[in-house]
């Protein structure tokens, strides 16, 4: 007995009629299964606006679904969607414990990738958080230099 998975949705956008049709067909082995993926649309006249098909083995389906995802979302100029888990804490504010705890760490001679971990954010999250608490993101374990204006005199001169 031959079991097939078929998922069908049909939308109605102003006078265009949209199917989609996905179907999971198993082969002989595990490798084997493969995704038929149907797109249709049709104006009032009956005219297609959309006609595609896609045939892909299965393991294939989450990374072409979060390609078409996103690069139909860039085309119509519409937000990019991003693959992929969020670390917890990504663009929640930080506070003076965390800071504190941030500088400490990077002057103890933490990494960015460590420290991401640590924070539970990206790693361009910390290097752009750095500077913010005095550290020197290009200078693992360092404080910014004091610019010239602060600098006493004879500071860094020869």
């Amino acid at each position: 007995m031959t079991i097939i998975e078929e998922h069908r949705t049909e939308v109605r956008v102003g006078n265009i009629q949209y199917q989609i049709a996905v179907v999971a067909r198993p082969g002989d082995t595990a490798e084997q299964n493969r995704v038929t993926v149907t797109v249709g649309g049709e104006g009032p006249e009956g005219e297609s606006v959309v006609h595609g098909r896609l045939d892909l083995d299965t393991t294939a389906v989450p990374t072409v679904a979060d390609l078409l995802a996103g690069s139909l979302h860039a085309f119509a100029g519409g937000p990019r969607r991003r693959s992929g888990e969020r670390p917890a804490q990504q663009g929640k504010p930080w506070n003076a414990d965390l800071d504190a705890e941030l500088e400490s760490a990077w002057l103890a001679g933490d990494t960015v990738a460590d420290l991401a971990r640590r924070f539970e954010r990206t790693a361009g999250g910390i290097r752009s958080r750095l500077p913010r608490v005095g550290c020197d993101p290009e200078r693992p374990g360092q404080h910014l230099p004091a610019p010239p204006s602060l600098r006493e005199s004879g500071e860094g001169e020869e």
